[in-house]
């Protein structure tokens, strides 16, 4: 089956192959991952010349380090003599990545140094060719650290384009900007990796269905009186509420309607005040009145604003995912507020979130429908709201309602070309 008949013309039918097929898969890894900016990390993970922390390119393993010039750099953590891992380690701080067959030593930032066997033999080798494979591009915005494969792509700032106006609705409010709050947790899900990032793109009107026990109709009904979804580029999006202009700061105030900012007391919900009380000035009336819901940025890379957490879906075949979790804070607030606000996101995501087990169980019942016999002929119905979405006088890009699945419609057909480029490749 050809990519062109995986994904009809207007991306309202989606073929079940699209999220069950190997050789969809492999097409995937070389036309998307092998073409996209990656989100590898942040900042405030690597303060320091020496500190490092692993990450992913789909299924190539990173080394993500502060090298010991205070730049960033990010290697394939494969030795470059028999392929071993030379960092076994999550994160820390270090001077050597040590291959531990033949004790080949690498630099943080990934030159080869020593090789002990070399001492015994006439011809040297030239270590200076013998460094880790670096990754050819990567690149800083807002703290945000990406890498790509693709030495010719396009700039990281041009690739987001008006995804910034809405990521900054979030980064702008804090002072200081904000950091990722310790290690990502990490699980296993047996189910595609582009379920996760769909879901986190725009779906949330699935919320008072399937988290039935916790979101309540109420809160769906404001989604659906207030909310907006966008689409700037095809693959990223963001939903959020455009609260009113006289709404009550409590209810406009990011971290307000978390589990920290319910029961953290008057001092995390007057920080959570003042906080929204410098919002307009810092990101203008508009995005101040912004109180977002999921963000997407093309092709893996997810954030819950409500719940403060960045993801990625880091894809280990067609059938499985290792999802990676962040939750994020105010990088200038005290430290025993972050601890509250943490709060807001382990009450209800990562692996024992009551909503995050909810969502993956149906994205597995999703991959197993996507490997039933005999309905390749049944493809799955995207065209909620087709054509309904249009332009606004004042936000980026194409906008709708919430119930339309424009912003789905809208990856699929990236992903469809992203695919076509490759398709005769392999």
């Amino acid at each position: 089956m050809r990519v062109s008949e995986l994904v009809n013309e207007d991306a309202s039918l989606i073929s079940r192959r699209c999220w069950s097929d190997a050789g969809v898969y492999a097409l995937e890894k070389r036309g998307i991952f092998g073409k996209s900016w990656l989100f590898l990390g942040h900042d405030s993970q690597i303060r320091v010349p020496g500190d490092f922390v692993q990450a992913y390119m789909c299924e190539t393993p990173i080394i993500l380090s502060r090298g010991q010039d205070g730049g960033i750099y990010a290697n394939i953590n494969s030795c470059t003599h028999r392929g071993l891992p030379v960092c076994r380690a999550d994160h820390g701080n270090t001077k050597r990545f040590v291959c531990p067959y033949h004790n080949w030593a690498y630099s943080v930032e990934g030159t080869l140094l020593t090789i002990p066997q070399e001492s015994e033999v006439c011809h040297k080798p030239d270590k200076s060719q013998l460094g880790l494979k670096r990754v050819p591009r990567v690149e800083v915005w807002r703290g945000m650290i990406f890498g790509s494969f693709d030495e010719n792509i396009i700039p990281l700032s041009d690739y987001l384009g008006d995804m910034r106006f809405y990521l900054d609705a979030f980064f702008d409010r804090f002072p200081a900007g904000i950091e990722f709050m310790g290690a990502p947790q990490r699980w296993v899900i047996n189910a595609n990796w582009k379920l996760p990032v769909e879901n986190q793109l725009g779906d949330v009107n699935h919320g008072a269905f399937l988290h039935s026990a916790i979101i309540p109709r109420e809160a769906q009904d404001v989604i659906e009186k207030l909310g907006y979804s966008v689409v700037t580029t095809p693959g990223h999006g963001a939903t959020f509420r455009l609260m009113p202009a006289d709404a009550p700061v409590d209810d406009v105030a990011w971290g307000m309607e978390g589990m920290g900012g319910i029961f953290g007391g008057d001092e995390i919900q007057n920080y959570l005040r003042e906080i929204q009380a410098q919002a307009a000035e810092r990101v203008g009336d508009l995005r101040a009145r912004m109180k977002g819901l999921t963000y997407g940025i093309y092709p893996n890379l997810s954030f819950l604003w409500s719940n403060t957490s960045f993801k990625v879906s880091h894809p280990r075949g067609p059938g499985k995912v290792e999802y990676w979790s962040w939750a994020v804070v105010p990088s200038d607030a005290p430290d025993h507020i972050k601890q509250v606000l943490r709060t807001n996101y382990s009450s209800f995501f990562g692996p024992a979130g009551i909503l995050e087990q909810e969502d993956a169980e149906v994205w597995s019942q999703q991959f197993l429908g996507s490997n039933i016999d005999f309905a390749d002929d049944r493809p799955y119905f995207y065209g909620l709201g087709l054509g309904e979405e249009k332009t606004h006088p004042d936000l980026p890009g194409l906008v709708s309602v919430t119930a339309n699945e424009f912003y789905a419609r809208h990856f699929f057909t990236r992903w469809r070309d992203d695919l076509r480029a490759v398709e005769g490749a392999l």
